[in-house]
């Protein structure tokens, strides 16, 4: 029996949306797994950023139509998604989870969520549904749903796992092809490229989630 996944996309690019590698490790891993993919973006603009200098450019695009790259045309607004039409939903990291997805980046543990991504979270967890989150992508779960004091990690970095845990979750260390599981929760996360070093390691970690994840459903 094919299951149906949400994949929610930031962008296209690590510093200003989703994490290309990540992104496709997880549509990759997903489509192996027989699984029928749905992925889904904030129709909103964002500040972008140029990949090979680094700099900010002035320029704005739109989240969603910059998705539409990695899902080759294949995308609909994360207003459109639905609990009931899922079966687990992930969510790749890259700057554009907290720059596009939430305000993490400017505002830490004090961030808002976007209002669709964070309907589609919470209406998962009240389904008892699992979620996936790779990266930096978990401070969005931690900001949802950290009333509930979820298990995550992004690695091993001090300052963002201190955030998380002042959202209320409890975060485990965890090396980059390593996973961490919340049963209670139904929540697996991944260090991905908070840790790399390359797209080698990134794709055992987000192998395993995605086996995990799955696995729940």
């Amino acid at each position: 029996m094919s299951h149906t996944v949400g994949v929610v996309l930031s962008g296209c690019g690590f510093l200003d949306g989703a994490e290309i590698h990540e992104s496709v490790c997880t549509l990759l891993a997903l489509d192996n797994a027989g699984a029928t993919i749905k992925c889904y973006a904030p129709d909103i603009e964002f500040d972008v950023v140029d990949h090979h200098t680094g700099e900010a450019t002035g320029e704005r695009r739109n989240a969603l139509v910059e998705s539409a790259r990695i899902a080759r045309g294949e995308i609909e607004n994360v207003g459109n998604a639905r609990t009931g039409a899922l079966d687990a939903v992930f969510m790749p990291g890259g700057f554009g989870a907290a720059r596009v997805l939430s305000t993490f980046a400017t505002e830490g543990a004090e961030c808002s969520v976007h209002a669709d991504v964070a309907r589609l979270l919470m209406g998962m967890h009240a389904a008892k549904k699992p979620i996936g989150a790779i990266c930096i992508a978990p401070a969005v779960v931690a900001r949802v749903l950290g009333s509930g004091h979820p298990k995550l990690t992004i690695g091993n970095d001090a300052g963002t796992a201190h955030a998380l845990e002042a959202m209320g979750c409890s975060h485990e260390e965890c090396p980059v092809t390593g996973f961490v599981v919340d049963h209670e929760h139904r929540i697996v996360t991944t260090p991905a490229y908070m840790l790399g070093p390359s797209i080698a390691h990134v794709q055992q970690g987000i192998q395993k989630t995605v086996d995990a994840v799955l696995g729940m459903i």
